[in-house]
């Protein structure tokens, strides 16, 4: 298979805003479009907090009295609203320039394929689903949604990603559910469902075969200052008052 040349790897240890991160992934993308760096990211949350795909309405969180108290922000990917708390968080940003991949589902079979790999190896016996299930109403919540690139184990969902496309250039993310949330304990994770423990390098390890399965080189890197500048821009129109009063 043909790879890009080469991957910038972000893992972050400080965890950001709802706002932030968004902001982040943004100005990744828009590094992809100009300067055709492509950038596998790995973030964590400062606080639980509900992202919303980029079709959803503010409004549908109002039917919801937990989720429409807690910070939300809006994804530049489409799905459901996801409740981002004890989990693992990846970008993966690939320029116009490589055209590797021309369908969503080729992108998202490599990084969900490396990562059941790494999983397994740990000793989370993670599969992928197989089969979408689609309905008149979806659920607000996407981990109660079911596509056939979801990660699941023992039947409950634990990773599930959504793609945006600007100028040719794909901006990925999935959100790996390390443990249930205090606030969804309906959503079980990793922990939940099995007896093997997380490591704390999880986003390191798991970084391994993503890279090379993506890249002919991989680089530990950071964000540039012009996309730290761009993504406090940006931070202010991610942020939602959702809070219906």
């Amino acid at each position: 298979m043909i790879r890009i040349p080469e991957l910038r790897v972000i893992i972050e240890a400080e965890a950001r805003s709802g706002a932030l991160n968004m902001a982040v992934d943004e100005a990744l993308l828009e590094s992809a479009i100009t300067d055709g760096v492509a950038t596998l990211r790995w973030y964590q949350w400062s606080e639980p907090t509900v992202s919303l795909g980029y079709f959803q309405k503010s409004g549908e969180l109002a039917g919801d009295p937990l989720l429409s108290r807690l910070p939300a922000v809006r994804r530049l990917s489409g799905g459901g609203a996801i409740l981002h708390d004890d989990e693992l968080t990846y970008s993966v940003v690939i320029p116009a320039s490589q055209k590797l991949f021309e369908r969503p589902e080729q992108l998202y079979d490599l990084v969900h394929d490396s990562i059941i790999g790494s999983l397994c190896e740990m000793g989370f016996p993670v599969t992928v689903r197989g089969q979408t299930l689609k309905r008149a109403e979806e659920p607000l919540l996407c981990f109660l949604r079911q596509d056939s690139h979801d990660l699941t184990l023992g039947g409950s969902k634990v990773l599930g990603s959504a793609q945006r496309r600007r100028h040719g250039a794909i901006l990925q993310h999935g959100s790996l559910i390390r443990r249930a949330s205090s606030l969804a304990m309906h959503l079980p994770g990793l922990a939940d469902l099995c007896l093997a423990n997380i490591p704390e390098d999880l986003a390191k390890r798991l970084t391994g075969r993503v890279a090379e399965s993506l890249a002919e080189k991989s680089i530990i890197g950071d964000l540039t200052a012009r996309e730290i500048e761009m993504a406090i821009r940006l931070c202010d129109q991610n942020r939602m008052d959702v809070r219906h009063r």
